[in-house]
């Protein structure tokens, strides 16, 4: 498993990040997003959409949980800050979403417990003081060769 730690300095940096890592990403991947409240989860997902949609607007799925995005390859966005644990995850039908047609991410991917695919990209997320947030990536498996340094470019480039 390899890993990579990014400090972004504004919501702009983060979304950045977002539309650089979602240029990588393979078809049938899954994104895991760890976070408290006002990480940077939102952020970094409304990046990935617009490198999928196209700058479409993009909200947190909270209420709808699961948002979709472009297409070739579909972005699925869940939110699961509603869900009372895995067991109410299958109502979902997620196993639908983490099929090769598309690209997968999760906010409060800590709430999937076990569902959650073992190959994926976990991301957590930390408030860092004022705009400043703290990426950590821990690849299980699903990132091509050199991800590491396009997303330090993306980084270094805000």
């Amino acid at each position: 498993m390899a890993g990579l730690e990014l400090i972004t300095q504004t919501p702009e940096a983060t979304e950045r990040i977002g539309r650089r890592l979602a240029a990588l990403l393979p078809g049938g991947a899954v994104v895991a997003l760890f976070g408290d409240l006002a990480t940077g989860k939102t952020c970094l997902v409304r990046g990935m959409a617009a490198h999928h949609a196209g700058g479409a607007p993009v909200h947190s799925p909270t209420f709808t949980l699961v948002n979709q995005y472009g297409a070739d390859p579909v972005l699925y966005h869940l939110d699961l800050y509603r869900l009372g644990g895995p067991e109410e995850l299958p109502d979902l039908g997620y196993e639908e979403l983490f099929e090769p047609d598309g690209v997968c991410v999760v906010e409060w991917a800590e709430r999937a417990g076990l569902l959650l695919p073992p190959k994926r990209l976990d991301v957590h997320l930390t408030h860092e003081g004022g705009d400043a947030r703290r990426l950590v990536f821990d690849d299980r498996g699903v990132m091509p060769e050199g991800w590491e340094r396009a997303l330090q470019k993306a980084n270094e480039d805000a």
